[in-house]
C-alpha cells in the first residue's frame, strides 16, 4: 500500500493549489469555501540520491524515476475538503473530511499565514484573522473525532476489560485500527498522558480527550505549511514560526508561486527544477510584461527570501523528518544489482528507520519473509542477518527458501 500524506486545513487557504503544485494533478481551484467536495488523490515525489552514481551503473527505475542521479520516489497525496470549527459534530463537510484522513500517515496543515480568510474560510482583509487560531482548532477537531470513536460503548467495554483482568490497550487498537493507529501509538499515548491502562473505568471525559489528542499527535503527525508567506504580515510570520519552540515543524510556503513556476517551465519559458531555489528564463522575449513582473516577484519575495517555494520541502520533511523513513533498494542479483527481469536498481522502497532485513523481506512479499534465510548488503558485499537494521540507500538482496 502506498504511503499516504493528507493535505488538510480550513476551506480556502490554498490546499488545492498546494496539491496541484505538488502533484500537478487537475484539482479545482477557486477563491471560495468548499471548492474541494471530494478528496483529490494524486502522486507526489520525494527525492533521494540514487545509488546508480555510487555503483557507476545506468539504472532502470520501475516504481520510481531517476533524473541525473536523483531518485524520485512516489507517495500518495490526499487533498481533502476544508475543515471548519465543530466539524466533528457534522458541520460543513466535517464527516467527509475526517473519513478521508483515515489512511493518512502524516498531515500537511495548510495555513493562510496572511490572515486573509476567516475561521469559516471566507475572504477577509489581509491580517484581520489570526492564523494562530487555525492551528489548534484543526488539531482539536481531529482529537474530538478520535475521542468520539473511542467513546462509543466505552463504559461497558472498560468494565468488561477490568473484570477479565485485561489491559485496555488492545481494545483501543481494535477501535482505532481503521485510522492507522498501532499498538505502539497506543502505548506511547498512554505513557504521555500518564493514564493507567488497568483502570479505564476511572478515566473521565477529559481523560479520554487527552488520550485522543495524544493519539492524534503520534498517529497523525503534522507539519505546519505557512502558505501565502509572500503576502503575510511580518509579525504574523514571526509568531507562527515561533511555534517551532513548541515542537512543531513550521515551513514558509507559496503554493501559488510553485504552481506558476511549474507552468512556466512546462511551457518552456523558464528552466526550473521543482523545489529549487532559483530558475533561469529561457526566452525572455517570449514573456509579456505581466509574466516578467510575476516571475520577478516570485524570485524577490519567495525564492530569495525563503530559499524555495516550500512545497517540495514540506513533502520531504513530512516523509524523512516527521515519519523518519529511509529509501532502500531490493535486488535479486547483488553483483549486477538487477531484478529477475535484468532491470538495474528497479525499485525504491520507503521504510521506517530501524527496519530489519527480515522486516524488509516481508514488505516485498510475505513468502520472502516467511522463508527468510539471510540477506546480502550489495554495497558492503557482506552477508547480513535477519535482525540487521537497514540504512538509507542500502541495496539489499533477500535470500529465502524456495
Amino acid at each position: 500500500m502506498a504511503l499516504k500524506i493528507g493535505i488538510v486545513g480550513k476551506p480556502n487557504v490554498g490546499k488545492s493549489t498546494f496539491f496541484k503544485a505538488a502533484t500537478h494533478a487537475n484539482a479545482e481551484i477557486a477563491n471560495y469555501p468548499f471548492t474541494t467536495i471530494h478528496a483529490n488523490v494524486g502522486v507526489m515525489y520525494v527525492r533521494s540520491k540514487c545509488p546508480c552514481r555510487d555503483f557507476d551503473v545506468a539504472c532502470n527505475p520501475n516504481n520510481s524515476k531517476c533524473v541525473d542521479g536523483t531518485r524520485f520516489v512516489a507517495i500518495e497525496a490526499i487533498d481533502v475538503a476544508g475543515l471548519v470549527p465543530n466539524a466533528h459534530e457534522g458541520r460543513g463537510l466535517g464527516n467527509k473530511f475526517l473519513d478521508d484522513l483515515r489512511q493518512a500517515a502524516a498531515l500537511i496543515h495548510i495555513i493562510d499565514a496572511s490572515g486573509s480568510t476567516d475561521s469559516e474560510g471566507n475572504p477577509c482583509d489581509t491580517g484581520s484573522h489570526d492564523p494562530m487560531q487555525d492551528v489548534r482548532f484543526l488539531e482539536e477537531e481531529i482529537a474530538y473525532w478520535m475521542k468520539d470513536i473511542i467513546s462509543r460503548g466505552w463504559e461497558r467495554a472498560a468494565r468488561q476489560m477490568e473484570i477479565e483482568g485485561k489491559k485496555i490497550d488492545y481494545a483501543l487498537v481494535d477501535r482505532l485500527t481503521g485510522l492507522g493507529v498501532t499498538e505502539a501509538h497506543v502505548h506511547k499515548a498512554l505513557r504521555d498522558t500518564g493514564l493507567v491502562s488497568e483502570k479505564p473505568t476511572c478515566w473521565s471525559d477529559g481523560d479520554l480527550f487527552r488520550l485522543a489528542d495524544s493519539l492524534r499527535r503520534v498517529s497523525k503527525p503534522m507539519i505546519l505549511a505557512l502558505n501565502k508567506c509572500d503576502k503575510a504580515p511580518v509579525e504574523m510570520m514571526q509568531r507562527l514560526t515561533a511555534l517551532e519552540n513548541d515542537g512543531y515543524i513550521v515551513l514558509p510556503v507559496s503554493a501559488e508561486s510553485e504552481l506558476a513556476l511549474k507552468n512556466a517551465s512546462e511551457h518552456g519559458m523558464i528552466d526550473y527544477v521543482p523545489g529549487g531555489g532559483d530558475f533561469a528564463v529561457s526566452h525572455s522575449g517570449d514573456l509579456n510584461e505581466r509574466q516578467k513582473n510575476a516571475l520577478d516577484f516570485i524570485k524577490t519575495h519567495v525564492l530569495q527570501r525563503y530559499g524555495s517555494t516550500g512545497v517540495q520541502r514540506c513533502i520531504e520533511e513530512a516523509v524523512f523528518r516527521l515519519l523518519d523513513l529511509i529509501v532502500v533498494y531490493p535486488v535479486e542479483d547483488d553483483h549486477h544489482l538487477t531484478d529477475k527481469h535484468n532491470r538495474v536498481l528497479p525499485d525504491a522502497h520507503l521504510v521506517p528507520r530501524g527496519t530489519t532485513a527480515k522486516q524488509f523481506a516481508y514488505r516485498i512479499h510475505t513468502d520472502l519473509g516467511d522463508h527468510f534465510i539471510r540477506a546480502v548488503d550489495a554495497r558492503a558485499k557482506r552477508i547480513i542477518g535477519a535482525d540487521h537494521e537497514l540504512r538509507e540507500r542500502d541495496v539489499v538482496r533477500i535470500i529465502a527458501n524456495a
